[in-house]
């Protein structure tokens, strides 16, 4: 029965009926985009404040009971966790934590080796093949010549 009354004494949770900051995903590329998802308690009809050294300052905006926005990581941010603060109008505030990624892309293709010794392979092959040449009207040449001769 003591259980029947907490339940009943509980309000379901709805848009807007906590404070809360979300970022999506919350492990990011420096340089790519993140959302951002909020609540302020009943005040989502107002727009609230983001800050982070992830990406300094922007503001959310309502939609559809809650308040949102998106954000660009900067390509230079170094890696690591950085908080993600809210500040609504109504003075609640909450905070998550995004990771920044820096994973340096390649400038050059990957070294699988075929790069290096391809310039020395095509040498040889070109050698080779200029070499059959020379032989094949070397062996024409003597041929014809040992045909020549055994006519006479």
């Amino acid at each position: 029965m003591v259980g029947a009354l907490v339940l009943a004494g509980a309000a379901p949770v709805r848009a807007g009926d906590e404070t809360f900051i979300e970022v999506t995903p919350n492990s990011a590329q420096a340089g790519t985009r993140v959302n951002l998802r909020a609540s302020c308690d009943n005040v989502n009809d107002k727009q609230a404040e983001v800050t982070s050294e992830a990406f300094d300052r922007v503001f959310l905006r309502p939609e559809n009971g809650f308040l949102t926005g998106s954000v660009t990581i900067p390509g230079d941010r170094p890696a690591g966790s950085y908080p993600v603060n809210l500040r609504c109008d109504n003075g609640n505030t909450d905070s998550t934590t995004l990771t920044v990624l820096n994973m340096e892309q390649p400038s050059k293709g990957p070294a699988t080796g075929g790069g290096g010794t391809a310039g020395g392979t095509g040498s040889v092959l070109l050698l080779g093949g200029a070499g059959l040449v020379v032989a094949t009207v070397v062996f024409g040449l003597v041929s014809s010549r040992r045909r020549a001769g055994t006519g006479s």
